[in-house]
């Protein structure tokens, strides 16, 4: 268990989904986050990035996607200030490797994890590939996890291999403008569905997830809550933990 210092917070935040639709409202949605970063440095005792900060990534041994000074240059300035930063990986940026950790000192996580934070209990992730259903997307997931495909793709010129993941990535349903999905009820949400069997194992205050893209305060059985952080180019959501209670928050209106 982790205790807070007083007056400090843990702060999370994901789907930036930086890279589209296009180069001028990335670069203002990363504006934006790096205002949001600003707001917060003062009391924060850990940021946890719950995964699609970019909406493709590709480390190659002696190359990275341009761009992003902005969010990379404020991440290490908050790290360097000594406050945690804990970075999952999400589907579309899953082949981030060690530049992050090195450069900035993130912690990098690739599956869910549990943390406790004066005494209250955080299972946190992603949220891809939970729950039932979704069998295509966890098949392809394994594809893109495999090292051997990571090695083989790595063996692409940059040029050509981050212009292929932009191409798909300008495909993807957020670049095309499709409206997100309303809510399908709790009897067919995935991550309801994860959360809820999840708790018949074992006891959490909180589920906090991104990966749906629709910003979610669920009230669980066991006096538990499923939270889902939504995506940052249409709802700015985040969620504050000050040591007692969990806040979802929209930041600038």
């Amino acid at each position: 268990m982790q205790e807070l210092a007083p007056g400090k917070s843990v702060y999370f935040i994901s789907d930036f989904h930086l890279g589209i639709p296009n180069r001028l409202s990335s670069l203002d949605r990363e504006r934006k986050i790096v205002r949001w970063l600003d707001t917060v440095k003062s009391d924060a005792q850990s940021i946890y990035l719950l995964g699609d900060v970019f909406d493709y990534w590709f480390e190659y041994r002696e190359a990275i996607p341009k761009g992003y000074v902005r969010i990379l240059g404020k991440l290490a300035e908050l790290s360097d200030a000594g406050i945690e930063l804990h970075y999952f990986t999400g589907n579309h940026d899953m082949w981030v490797f060690d530049y992050l950790p090195s450069e900035i000192g993130l912690t990098i996580h690739r599956k869910p994890i549990i943390k406790e934070y004066n005494g209250k209990r955080f299972f946190l992730g992603h949220g891809d590939g939970l729950g039932p259903g979704d069998h295509g997307y966890k098949f392809i997931k394994a594809i893109f996890a495999n090292p051997f495909c990571q090695w083989l793709f790595a063996r692409l010129h940059p040029n050509l291999g981050l212009g292929v993941m932009r191409y798909f990535s300008r495909k993807s349903r957020l670049a095309t403008g499709t409206e997100d999905e309303i809510f399908k009820g709790e009897d067919k949400e995935w991550l309801v569905l994860f959360c809820k069997e999840e708790l018949k194992k074992e006891r959490y205050d909180y589920f906090i997830f991104g990966h749906r893209h629709l910003p979610i305060d669920l009230q669980l059985p066991e006096a538990s809550r499923y939270i889902n952080l939504g995506e940052w180019l249409h709802h700015c959501m985040y969620a504050r933990f000050d040591g007692k209670t969990l806040q979802l928050n929209r930041f600038e209106g």
